[in-house]
């Protein structure tokens, strides 16, 4: 079964990027404010149904993938160590755009939001690496049915995603309005989130645990 330490793993890095500016939330943000909460929770909808996507898509792949090929475990842990500071730096960089900033949108009807929700989701580069490089390297080998901590692992994500999602969406317009008068709020939460994905970073490159074949 999955581990604990797995699960608080994913947990982290699930509220870390959630967290951290991007397609999902520049979207979810935007119809929020300018179209209202209803529409907000349906864009959320597509963008639930895009994360399940990627995680029947990766998991059905990953178990065979993973189990015929452990040296892997390299390649994704590098790959997810190089993302994760790739966040870091943006969410550090000088220069910064608060997502809250409010801009004119045409009003969409429920079948678009909810089709642009699945679209944003799925062309979101974020998502798909981690999916493919940051959620399986909390696989344990040794602990046996690497299907079933795939998908538990991704469910795991996608209830931090949704929830956090969901509050931003809900609070979406009494944020802007916060931050619109407090700019120096915004700059505290980008350096903390900053920082953080850049410890995540450094510790997920200099893990050198290795994955031990299946018995």
């Amino acid at each position: 079964m999955v581990e604990p330490g797995g699960v608080l793993g994913v947990a982290l890095v699930a509220l870390g990027m959630v967290l951290t500016p991007g397609p999902n939330m520049i979207y979810l943000v935007s119809r929020s404010i300018t179209q209202g909460r209803r529409a907000g929770v349906v864009s959320l909808g597509g963008v639930a149904v895009g994360f399940l996507v990627y995680l029947l898509a990766t998991n059905l792949g990953l178990s065979v993938v993973f189990l015929a090929v452990p040296e892997l475990y390299v390649a994704v842990k590098l790959a997810g160590a190089g993302y994760l500071a790739y966040l870091a730096w943006n969410a550090l960089r000088p220069g910064g755009v608060s997502v809250f900033a409010p801009e004119e949108l045409p009003h969409d009807s429920s079948r678009k939001l909810f089709t642009m929700g699945l679209m944003t989701n799925l062309l979101n580069p974020k998502i798909a690496i981690m999916y493919l490089s940051l959620i399986p390297q909390f696989i344990s080998l040794e602990a046996g049915n690497v299907l079933l901590q795939g998908f538990l692992l991704g469910s795991v994500q996608i209830a931090v995603a949704l929830t956090v999602n969901l509050g931003i969406v809900l609070a979406a317009g009494a944020i802007a309005a916060f931050l619109a008068r407090r700019p120096s709020w915004l700059r505290v939460q980008r350096y903390l989130m900053g920082t953080a994905l850049g410890l995540l970073a450094v510790s997920v490159a200099t893990d050198t645990s290795a994955p031990a074949a299946s018995g």
